[in-house]
């Protein structure tokens, strides 16, 4: 893998070549933290000095009557340090998502090794006919998300494979995988461990000027839904009418020295029983929250208020239920094709999950001290509401300021590849600053994930960019970088295109973008 990228490098010139040379230089995000941290520190220095501050949106001054004012607090000051120094491991967890991403994949990491994910996907795609095969292909893709790297090793060569069965160009196949499980990343029927991901660090975001605002991990569900719905085409249109002229028929003579065996498509009848116990062991899950939500005395259900009948405790709940949801189907597949034995093999995989986080707890220690520091200093709520009076004098429409994020997002990610990472450096001034002129932190949420997303396929830099290019490389050899980018470029535009009518369609039409989450939020209200 190493050796293809290498070589495709060399070959690389122009703005990609720029975008590729910049970004091998830039340092692991763990290191990026690390930098951004001693600026934040040399920056709320010197803004202390210069006496910056702002009214609090909300908070009242009992003194006065009129709103509190808040200073910039130096990161040096005594207090501040204190924080730093007794607080760390607090800090740390007390990070919003950790908890969610850890809790989340405690279920996925079962789903996955017990082998559901995989055979889920295959089942998904192995019998579709010629005309059909894309939007199946395609549509399975994005619903693989869920596998998060599963979902790049498995499904992107597997399209190849099935295109190639088909009586289709393979690299065809490897495209529209590779389309929709990197550009449309974002894209989901239902919510996984991405938006635990990023709406975790969106509430710790909020929290650094609205403490008591709390995530909903559903919050963007019906935008994600749509976001599928709309990338859909996108992805057969390119495929059949774009991509696929222009590959032409596939010659056996260009493929690479030695083509591996390729894996069965066919779904065995072990992997049948296992995927039907699974189904209906996660419609019984379904039924269950169900019951908890709608049935008599129902603990989901707030009868307390105000108001009378929220689902708060139900929305709170999409927490462990996802992660039963996928914790017992594996479980129950697992067990019908022998994966799993008995419980130590499902706490096995349970804890092989946590080992697979380490990185990410790394990441998480780093970014959770920045958005901590951040908050501590003051920074995020001064710039918000300074920026927020900024965004009201502009007279620009919400769609446009949220057309601006969008925008900043897929640009950004041509050189950081991390979602996560990307987010938790802008969400503390962009959400509350946005919160402030009136769009919910959901909606600003959702803006950055379509930027974010659209742009992963056309960037060296996202960590599986030299994977793909290998899987490429073995139904043509001399298939390298650039070719692998012109190839996706027409995704990318297409997919941005879209993202982008509907992020301003959604605000225009003021859509909910989830169970209990809109568009626009009141603070007064929330507050």
């Amino acid at each position: 893998m190493n050796e293809a990228g290498v070589a495709g490098t060399g070959t690389q010139s122009g703005f990609l070549g720029w975008i590729e040379r910049t970004g091998n230089k830039l340092p692991d995000p763990v290191v990026l933290f690390a930098w951004f941290i001693l600026v934040l520190v040399a920056i709320s220095v010197a803004a202390s000095m210069a006496g910056w501050s702002a009214a609090h949106p909300v908070e009242i001054d009992p003194d006065t009557g009129t709103f509190r004012v808040v200073m910039v607090e130096s990161l040096l000051s005594r207090d501040n340090l204190r924080h730093l120094l007794t607080e760390t491991g607090t800090t740390f967890t007390s990070f919003p998502p950790l908890g969610f991403v850890l809790v989340v994949m405690l279920g996925a990491g079962v789903a996955e090794r017990s082998g559901l994910f995989t055979s889920a996907m295959r089942a998904s795609v192995a019998k579709a006919q010629r005309f059909w095969l894309t939007p199946l292909m395609a549509t399975a893709c994005m619903m693989a998300n869920h596998a998060a790297d599963a979902a790049f090793v498995v499904m992107i060569p597997l399209a190849g494979i099935i295109y190639h069965a088909a009586g289709r160009h393979p690299l065809l196949g490897i495209a529209v995988g590779f389309a929709a499980v990197s550009g449309g990343f974002s894209a989901n029927l239902f919510p996984g461990q991405l938006d635990a991901l990023l709406l975790g660090i969106t509430e710790a975001a909020v929290q650094t000027v609205f403490a008591d605002y709390t995530a909903n991990i559903a919050g963007n569900w019906y935008f994600i839904a749509a976001l599928l719905i709309v990338d859909l085409p996108v992805i057969w249109y390119v495929s059949d009418r774009v991509i696929e002229p222009r590959l032409g028929v596939w010659n056996p003579a260009e493929a690479g020295e030695a083509l591996a065996a390729e894996p069965v498509i066919a779904t065995t009848a072990q992997e049948s029983r296992g995927l039907r116990n699974a189904g209906l062991a996660a419609l019984a899950l379904i039924a269950l929250w169900a019951f908890l939500t709608l049935g008599p005395n129902a603990p989901l259900l707030d009868t307390d208020g105000p108001p009378e009948g929220s689902l708060t405790p139900f929305y709170k709940s999409l927490l462990p239920f996802f992660m039963l949801v996928f914790l017992v189907p594996g479980w129950f597949y697992g067990r019908a094709v022998g994966t799993i034995k008995d419980h130590r093999d499902l706490i096995g995989m349970m804890a092989g999950a946590m080992k697979d986080m380490a990185y990410y707890l790394v990441l998480a220690f780093a970014a959770a001290h920045f958005v901590a520091m951040f908050a501590w200093s003051n920074l995020g709520l001064v710039l918000a509401v300074n920026g927020a009076d900024a965004l009201r004098a502009s007279g620009l429409p919400l769609w446009a300021m949220l057309l601006a994020i969008l925008l900043f997002g897929a640009t950004l990610n041509l050189l950081i590849g991390s979602a996560s990472a990307k987010w938790a450096i802008l969400a503390p001034v962009f959400v509350p600053m946005l919160m402030l002129v009136g769009v919910s932190p959901e909606m600003t949420t959702a803006a950055f994930r379509v930027g974010d997303s659209a742009t992963n396929i056309v960037t060296p830099l996202l960590p599986y960019f030299p994977l793909v290019l290998v899987f490429c490389q073995r139904w043509n050899r001399n298939f390298g970088i650039g070719s692998l980018t012109a190839m996706m470029v027409p995704y990318c535009i297409g997919l941005l295109l879209t993202g982008v009518a509907l992020t301003v369609a959604w605000v225009m039409l003021d859509l909910p973008l989830g169970p209990g989450a809109s568009v626009y939020i009141d603070l007064a209200v929330q507050n």
